[in-house]
């Protein structure tokens, strides 16, 4: 599928969506179109609190929707949250270094990820995270998702807040 038929179906997707879910797969379709993905989900960041919480999941056994749980400030965070820039990792070593949950990551078939953060109003609102096998997040993908995805997550982010 071409970039714009990609974006053209996620754009009639989006607007069709009556319901948080749908807005977030929309999202979750055009990941996997553009820059591909194993496991996608979304969390919400509330600060105030320091807990996120995961919306929207493509696998709710593994990754349920239910509950929250604490923000950790270690080197994701400064890279996410204080930066607003993508983390990236390509290995399931890299990943265990930041992510308690690595051996389940791992069990999926999953050893590289992709955090992309969402920012509105300067602030942290959520962040799309996508998950694949080892390596797969070059270069070249990650860029392709920083120029086309960025505005199509906050745009499913904020359809999917307006809609819950």
């Amino acid at each position: 599928m071409t970039k714009d038929a990609a974006l053209a179906q996620f754009e009639g997707a989006l607007s069709a969506a009556t319901t948080s879910d749908q807005a977030y797969a929309a999202l979750s379709d055009l990941w996997k179109s553009v820059v591909g993905a194993k496991l996608f989900t979304v969390m919400t960041v509330d600060m105030e609190t320091e807990l996120a919480q995961r919306p929207y999941t493509n696998d709710p056994v593994n990754y349920p929707t239910s509950g929250t749980k604490q923000i950790t400030r270690n080197s994701w965070f400064s890279v996410v949250h204080e930066r607003h820039e993508c983390f990236v990792a390509n290995s399931i070593e890299e990943i265990a270094e930041v992510f308690p949950d690595y051996e389940l990551i791992n069990s999926l078939g999953c050893q590289s990820v992709v955090n992309l953060p969402i920012v509105i109003g300067g602030t942290l609102a959520a962040t799309v995270n996508v998950l694949h096998e080892e390596g797969y997040y070059t270069e070249e993908r990650v860029q392709r998702a920083k120029d086309m995805l960025k505005l199509p997550s906050m745009a499913a982010l904020c359809v999917a807040q307006r809609l819950s």
